[in-house]
Parts: structure tokens; C-alpha cells; sequence
């Protein structure tokens, strides 16, 4: 199951350094607006502790951990829903995405120009905002048109839709986006917002770029976008693109550990930035193991038995049989896959089983 989120933000925020560190590709960002002419997609792993903790009692060829794809998109810039800039191209990048990462600048530096002149973290999170309510007024007022000469006839499905994108435009041109009405849609009416791709119905991160010497704290800035994010509910992390640019040039795992040692951090922004786009979407790990591989594997939370199989292989799902489900701590207290059987700690669940996070499982299915 591919998780993919887009980097926005205006230009100059550090959107492209913090791609370049996250996915270590080494391209040049310039100190000029639409640096990234075309989308560039990479993936990151979601670290996650437990993926060790198996290899630790399982000999295997391979470890492969969950995985989010960050899409970065050119900055956006006042005017783009009507063109201005490089305009729509990039807000149709936004829509293929499932959570929108916002970058927004939290640090002074009189080298790298602002595009409004001056740092205004609230100022650029509303320019960016407005840019994609007025996105989606459009692709909501398209919608309405094409859908209610055939709502006339009776057309269920047209009434539905219609109906739907009638609704989308009185929350857009109200100001609203989506996100923050979701909990008023039936699932048809749901399926009929997914379906029109709305930019603002996506979760949103944001992340305060601040300079170096506030990674750790944060400054008055990021101050300023946290209580923004918790206002709306959205999230919001703190990190230094220039510190993640440094960490990334670093092949040995010591000297990372170090460094973020003496800057007073646990771990890397990026890490904590992978991790938090994985549970914004709500999504949830299970794990394969054998001599082959060991796997995490990603799901919906709520995700039942068979649903889990799927993610693996649509055959998986189709011919689902049973799985077999065991916790990470039992086979570290027990050592084996025979010692578990032995214990009864080797469960056998079937299709309405629903998953919980860290499970281990085996699926037997026949097609």
C-alpha cells in the first residue's frame, strides 16, 4: 500500500533541501522560485524499533520496514490557482497525494530571499491555504455544473453528486477547508469528496523549518505555527533543514548519532517527520517474518484479517483461510515459533479478526 505526501509551501522554505535529506538524492536546490520544474518522488522508511527486535531472534536474508513516498512540488506562490507562477500544473501534483505536508519558513536569513519580503510564518501558511480553497472552488463548481443537467432526469448517482459538490463550494467560498468538516459526510457523500481529488480534504503536518540552533526548542516562529496546527487540529513538528542536510551526508550511524547527541536530539526531524505522516493518515503495522524477509507491512487501523492478507497479494485476500498471530514479546520471552505452539501463544484467527498494531502474522489461504 503506497502512502505518498506532498511537500508545499511557498518557494524558498526549504521544501527541496528537506526532500534532498529525506531521500539522500543530492540534487541541487536553487536559491530561486520553481527550482523543481517536475515533481520528484522518493521514499523514506518509518523507523520503527520492532523490525530490530525480530532480527535479533530470527535469522533473515533482508529487512524491509514501512514506507511513505514524499512527492515534492514546486513552490506554490500567491495567485497559482489562477495561474500565476507555475500554477495549476503543481496543484494537480497535490491531488494524487493523501496528506499534504506544509513546509513553512521559521528561520531569518538575509542570504535566501523571501518571495513576500519578509518572514511571516501565519501570513505564508494563508497565502498557501487560500491558493488551494480556491483550487478546489473550481474543481467544485465544475462538478456542480457537470453533474446537474443529469440530476434533473432523476439520476440518483448525478443527485448525489450533485448535491455533494453544492455543499464543497458553500464550505469553500465560506472559507473552510474540507478537512475540518469531514465528520459530516455520509460514506456515499464521502466517496464523492474522494473522488474529486479536494486538496483541503487532506490531513495536514505542518513542519516549522527553523535554523539550526533552534532544532532542538524551536524559536517564536514555530511557536506561532504549533499553536496555529493545534487550533485547527492539524499536527505540527519542528526540524532544521540544514541539520538534516548535514545527517544525511553521514554514511556512519556513530557519527549521526553524535551529532544529534550534541545538538540535544534524540533522533533526526526527518524520522519523527516519517513516523507522524504515518499515523496522520491513520494507518497502522503488521509484520512478516521468516528466513527469507522480515517485513512491516502497512494498514488501515480497523483493518481485518483477510483485508491484511490483501495488502500482500489480492490472491492472499480472495482465498483467505486463517492467519496465524503472535506478539513480539512472547517470541522474544520464548525464542522460536515452536516454543510459542507450545505455549498456546501462537494464535489462529480468522476472517473477522481485526489487527492490532505490531502483530505477526502467517496467512494460509487456497485459490
Amino acid at each position: 500500500m503506497a502512502l505518498q505526501a506532498g511537500i508545499v509551501g511557498l518557494p524558498n522554505v526549504g521544501k527541496s533541501t528537506l526532500f534532498n535529506a529525506l531521500t539522500q538524492a543530492g540534487a541541487e536546490s536553487a536559491n530561486y522560485p520553481f527550482c523543481t520544474i517536475e515533481p520528484n518522488v522518493g521514499v523514506i522508511t518509518v523507523p520503527d524499533e520492532r523490525l530490530e527486535r525480530l532480527q535479533a531472534i530470527i535469522e533473515t536474508k533482508k529487512v524491509i520496514p514501512a514506507v511513505v513516498e514524499i512527492v515534492d512540488i514546486a513552490g506554490l506562490v500567491r495567485g497559482a490557482s489562477t495561474g500565476e507562477g507555475l500554477g495549476n500544473q503543481f496543484l494537480g501534483n497535490i491531488r494524487a497525494t493523501n496528506a499534504t505536508l506544509h513546509v513553512v519558513r521559521c528561520f531569518d536569513n538575509d542570504d535566501i530571499e523571501h518571495v513576500d519580503g519578509s518572514i511571516d510564518p501565519l501570513r505564508d501558511i494563508d497565502t498557501i491555504e487560500t491558493e488551494l480553497l480556491l483550487a478546489d472552488l473550481e474543481t467544485a463548481l465544475k462538478r456542480v455544473k457537470r453533474f446537474a443537467k443529469v440530476a434533473k432526469t432523476g439520476d440518483k448517482n448525478a443527485i448525489l453528486q450533485h448535491g455533494v459538490a453544492e455543499r464543497l463550494v458553500a464550505h469553500l467560498e465560506a472559507g473552510t477547508p474540507i478537512r475540518s468538516t469531514l465528520d459530516e459526510w455520509t460514506e456515499d457523500e464521502m466517496g464523492s469528496v474522494i473522488e474529486a481529488q479536494v486538496i483541503t480534504s487532506k490531513k495536514v503536518l505542518y513542519v516549522c523549518n527553523v535554523e539550526e540552533s533552534c532544532a532542538a526548542t524551536g524559536n517564536a516562529y514555530s511557536e506561532l505555527v504549533q499553536a496555529h496546527a493545534a487550533k485547527e487540529g492539524a499536527g505540527a513538528i519542528v526540524l532544521s533543514g540544514a541539520i538534516e542536510s548535514e545527517i544525511a551526508e553521514m554514511d556512519d550511524e556513530e557519527d549521526r548519532a553524535m551529532f544529534l547527541e550534541e545538538l540535544g536530539l534524540k533522533e533526526s526531524g526527518l524520522a519523527r517527520m516519517a513516523r507522524e505522516v504515518y499515523h496522520l493518515l491513520g494507518f497502522q503495522t503488521y509484520f512478516t517474518a521468516g528466513e527469507k524477509e522480515i517485513r512491516a507491512w502497512t494498514v488501515k487501523a480497523g483493518a481485518t484479517a483477510p483485508q491484511a492478507a490483501g495488502v500482500i497479494h489480492s490472491d492472499f485476500e480472495r482465498g483467505f483461510i486463517k492467519a496465524e498471530v503472535y506478539e513480539i514479546a512472547d517470541m522474544e520471552a520464548l525464542g522460536s515459533e515452536a516454543a510459542l505452539k507450545a505455549a498456546g501463544k501462537l494464535r489462529i484467527e480468522g476472517k473477522t479478526y481485526v489487527l492490532k498494531d505490531g502483530d505477526v502474522m502467517h496467512f494460509r489461504f487456497n485459490v
